[in-house]
């Protein structure tokens, strides 16, 4: 039986997430071998429809092609309140509106890919610096921010945070504290937008704060057809 699936990230004001989740959307329907309206993307946030009912159109058109399964895939690098709970809640919503008409399957979020450290070695291994900083965005969910600080500790650096501390400057001022005069900063976001803008913002700064020393940003993952492997693996988890 074929399936559908369908891309779930957080949205954003900023049109630049949207259109990388759309080119995402193709490389997977592409490697899938589908055509691209089994592919789709939903948000959970800044769109004018909540996710169940997202969920439930995207349903309904898959239907209509012959496909019954649709599996959602969180495109999340951390187990916050979007993955752990609004997600799961959305997706029991919208299965309880399509009905047996199509079954609907939560797949493991990104950020849980055991290949992802891999893919961030291969991310950073441009940059020569004596220490990484690896830039997430943050959750007061109590234990969300383990998975952070083992994927820092896999790449050889430390964590910070954009919402909750420890902060970029913190981190800066410690490790230069060391002793650290080259360090670079890997921002823990798929795609480029409003708050990545800020961190680059911030990065600035810091190099008028700390003149001695030099500072490095990195990209984040951004679109590619490594990124689309990864997705694709957890259809199959």
């Amino acid at each position: 039986m074929t399936s559908a699936y369908l891309l779930v990230s957080h949205g954003s004001r900023d049109p630049r997430p949207a259109i990388a989740m759309q080119q995402i959307a193709g490389l997977m329907a592409e490697k899938l071998h589908l055509p691209e309206k089994l592919v789709g993307t939903g948000y959970l946030e800044v769109v004018s429809e909540p996710l169940h009912e997202q969920i439930r159109n995207f349903a309904q058109i898959t239907v209509a092609c012959g496909c019954h399964h649709l599996k959602i895939i969180p495109l999340f690098l951390f187990p916050g309140v979007h993955v752990m709970t609004d997600i799961p809640s959305e997706v029991t919503q919208a299965q309880q509106a399509v009905g047996k008409d199509m079954l609907i399957e939560l797949q493991p979020y990104l950020g849980s890919h055991p290949g992802l450290p891999i893919f961030l070695q291969k991310q950073i291994a441009t940059i020569k610096a004596q220490a990484w900083i690896l830039l997430s965005h943050g959750s007061r969910r109590p234990g969300s921010q383990k998975p952070v600080e083992t994927m820092a500790t896999y790449i050889g650096g430390v964590a910070a945070y954009w919402s909750v501390a420890p902060s970029l400057e913190s981190r800066v001022q410690e490790l230069i504290a060391i002793g650290y005069k080259e360090i670079a900063i890997l921002p823990y976001f798929l795609f480029s937008g409003g708050i990545t803008d800020a961190i680059a913002q911030a990065v600035e700064a810091l190099k008028l704060q700390f003149p001695g020393v030099s500072l490095y940003l990195a990209e984040p993952l951004g679109v590619s057809g490594e990124l689309a492997d990864l997705i694709g693996d957890l259809i199959y988890t």
